[in-house]
């Protein structure tokens, strides 16, 4: 299968790319800095793409199956209007401009798997939610919700279209745990304002396999939520993340402090419960390698 990436250079993407390989796919990807991409990764062939302004260019397409788009800017920042617009076209715009340069290649892949977030749901307390569940009325989900509709476009083009939820990704190399692995280690880490609130996670093995199962499985298409079956608090996990870096985990952050370093809007989004269900992938048979906290901790720390 030769398959089209976009943020193949990001965390997630190179691992994703790093999997299609070594099952013997051929890669192609886009980047603004092709050049600089390729001295990374050379066995990837590369194309420029500025994915907030443009299609990308008709030559990637040539001879490509399916496409995985991973694009998007970092959310983890300070809400200001500007970073709110960039965000909203490095994820619409840009999944605007590929499914557009999709529609236009000589012969259209057939497979678009997406990627979106669970922040979709916003904070629904100790409710459980899965893909049933209607977006956000509030700033992230409406994103989220664009955000999808963007990629499910496709699909008016005989495209098979799925779409993951994606919980923060638990990755040693970045991320949410790249970001809390230090602290926790200097035993400064604890539970954020009380740590009751449900915090949705997924361990980067099932983040992949989940790309990858949505990407071969011909039935699937539509919402899939990417995270953890077993849904866990904030404290929970910050026990076990103490517990996996034999430190204790008893130093709690209160919201004030949350909302110094990263302003009020997304603070509140931090600390906002999201007990999500991946029912669907279940429901369709994918099985999660790592679907408890303390186990897949572990394993990524060890």
């Amino acid at each position: 299968m030769r398959v089209l990436v976009t943020g193949a250079s990001g965390m997630i993407g190179s691992t994703v790319c790093d999997a299609l390989l070594a099952r013997g796919d051929e890669v192609v990807a886009l980047s603004r800095d092709p050049g600089r991409a390729r001295a990374t990764n050379p066995t990837v062939s590369w194309h420029p793409w500025h994915p907030a302004t443009e299609r990308p260019p008709a030559a990637a397409f040539e001879g490509v199956d399916a496409v995985l788009n991973l694009i998007g800017e970092n959310i983890n920042q300070r809400l200001t209007p500007a970073a709110k617009q960039r965000i909203y076209d490095s994820r619409v715009r840009a999944t605007k401009n590929l499914v557009d340069g999709m529609a236009a290649a000589e012969t259209s892949p057939g497979v678009l798997v997406s990627q979106c977030a669970v922040g979709y749901y916003g904070d629904n307390g100790e409710a459980i939610v899965d893909e049933s569940t209607p977006p956000a009325d509030d700033w992230t989900g409406q994103l989220c919700a664009d955000w999808e509709a963007a990629a499910m476009d496709a699909a008016s083009s005989g495209v098979r279209v799925a779409v993951l939820r994606s919980a923060p990704v638990l990755d040693p190399a970045g991320g949410l745990l790249g970001q809390l692995r230090l602290p926790f280690k200097l035993g400064v880490g604890g539970p954020l304002a009380g740590g009751r609130q449900y915090m949705p996670w997924i361990h980067r093995d099932d983040e992949v396999s989940l790309f990858l199962w949505a990407l071969d499985t011909a039935g699937v298409s539509g919402p899939l939520n990417a995270s953890t079956p077993n849904p866990t608090t904030n404290r929970e996990f910050s026990k076990a993340l103490g517990a996996a870096l034999h430190r204790p985990a008893i130093a709690p952050i209160p919201r004030f402090a949350l909302v110094a370093l990263r302003g009020e809007e997304l603070a509140g989004q931090i600390l906002g419960s999201i007990r999500v269900l991946p029912r669907r992938p279940l429901d369709a048979g994918f099985t999660f390698r790592f679907p408890e906290i303390e186990p897949a901790l572990r394993a990524l720390l060890r």
